[in-house]
């Protein structure tokens, strides 16, 4: 059984574990992320944000929150840089990985474990707000918006939880059997 939580926005920002854990080295961070997702007008769409340092287009993503487990982490990133609100599944569908850009330093290798979220609303003031830009997605376009290639094939063949088949997606506006580079 999926085990799902709904993040209303309201919890407070707390230090980072990957964020105090940072040295500088070349360890491996470990970050979470969110993949955000809504059915509009019967299609699938996915938010995705910008990054506050290149502008690139990414998901909601950040270390571990100390208190929260790495799912409702990942709500929280939802939360602060999206403004995105709503109920995140527990079981990761996934992972990324990508060099980190950090001030003044070299750049530190990251594996960002995805959880997807079920956005039920988009707050209008959310901490981030005004530092980052937000649009929705088709699947497809999403994966080609994205950089890493490990995160563009996880948007392109994406299906929320409880739609596991291709007839599913085809009812949500999307063909599974297209290739990842096809508009949906």
């Amino acid at each position: 059984m999926t085990t799902l939580t709904t993040i209303t926005g309201s919890t407070p920002s707390r230090r980072r574990d990957a964020e105090a854990a940072d040295d500088g080295g070349t360890e491996m961070l470990r970050q979470i992320g969110a993949l955000c997702f809504r059915v509009h007008r019967g299609k699938l769409q996915i938010l995705l944000i910008t990054s506050r340092d290149t502008g690139r287009w990414v998901i909601p993503k950040g270390g571990l929150i100390a208190g929260l487990g790495p799912a409702d982490s990942a709500a929280e990133e939802a939360w602060e840089e999206a403004g995105a609100v709503g109920s995140v599944q527990h079981l990761a569908i996934g992972s990324f990985a990508y060099a980190k850009r950090l001030r003044a330093r070299p750049a530190r290798p990251c594996l960002v474990e995805v959880f997807p979220l079920k956005v039920e609303r988009m707050a209008e003031r959310f901490p981030e707000r005004g530092q980052r830009r937000r649009k929705w997605f088709s699947p497809a376009k999403a994966a080609a918006k994205v950089h890493e290639p490990e995160l563009a094939r996880m948007l392109a063949d994406f299906l929320p939880p409880g739609a596991a088949s291709r007839d599913a997606g085809r009812e949500l506006g999307r063909d599974p059997g297209r290739s990842s580079g096809a508009d949906a």
